[in-house]
């Protein structure tokens, strides 16, 4: 099924560009996922669902097959297989932004393949998902781009190790934390554990389309059962 996904990042397009194509900055911001390892344009990780009472893990691994910074262009494939089961998610999505300015809205085209318990949602649901759940990152990456800007100005004044011996000055400088973690994790596994991510809920980012759906069913016992208890009473 192919599913078409728009937001809006309040952020200039080249932050937000360094940010999507990084899976470290922007995996904390997906409901559910947790990145594990990162090896170049490779990347692995898995993402726990909720549907009811019912938990899934799934793992898998996700590569960029193309990245074009000119165009602000990046496509990724990625292919997950549950840890307990037989389902299975494949899907190459397609991302593309666009400069409004102060902020940047992306598009993100999805083609998706998946089997197992996630399924019986079908394409109207899933879709619906989607947008909810893609909302929810869009303001989660808002809102660390808005934080990474005072750490990024303060770096930019720290100076250079000479011009601080020529200026006579007993400081020494050191290199942001935040640099020194990204520079180690890029060989391989994340330089810093991350915490346990909570399940996503499926059914709660459903919401009205599983009610909607639901909904008659529920009225039908209900009605039922009204029905039985009053032929009970009848009858006695």
């Amino acid at each position: 099924m192919q599913l078409e996904h728009n937001f809006t990042v309040d952020a200039p397009i080249d932050s937000v560009w360094k940010a999507l194509i990084d899976p470290e900055r922007v995996a904390g911001c997906m409901p559910g996922a947790s990145l594990t390892d990162v090896d170049g344009d490779k990347f692995t990780g898995q993402i726990k669902v909720k549907i009811g009472p019912v938990a899934l893990v799934y793992k898998g691994v996700g590569t960029f097959i193309e990245k074009d910074e000119g165009a602000h262009r990046a496509v990724i494939e990625g292919n997950a297989k549950e840890s307990r089961g037989q389902g299975t998610a494949k899907a190459t999505v397609s991302m593309s932004l666009k400069d409004e300015g102060d902020t940047t809205t992306a598009t993100v085209l999805t083609d998706l393949a998946i089997t197992g318990k996630p399924a019986q949602f079908g394409r109207g649901m899933l879709s619906d998902v989607g947008g909810k759940i893609i909302d929810q990152f869009a303001t989660c990456l808002s809102k660390k781009l808005a934080e990474s800007e005072p750490a990024a100005d303060a770096e930019e004044t720290v100076p250079a190790a000479g011009e601080a011996a020529t200026a006579g000055s007993s400081a020494t400088s050191t290199v942001p934390a935040t640099s020194a973690e990204t520079q180690g994790a890029r060989g391989g596994a994340v330089a810093q554990p991350q915490d346990e991510a909570e399940a996503l809920d499926l059914m709660a980012y459903a919401g009205g389309s599983v009610l909607k759906r639901v909904a008659p069913i529920v009225g039908a016992v209900v009605v039922g059962a009204i029905v039985f208890v009053l032929v009970r009473r009848l009858r006695h």
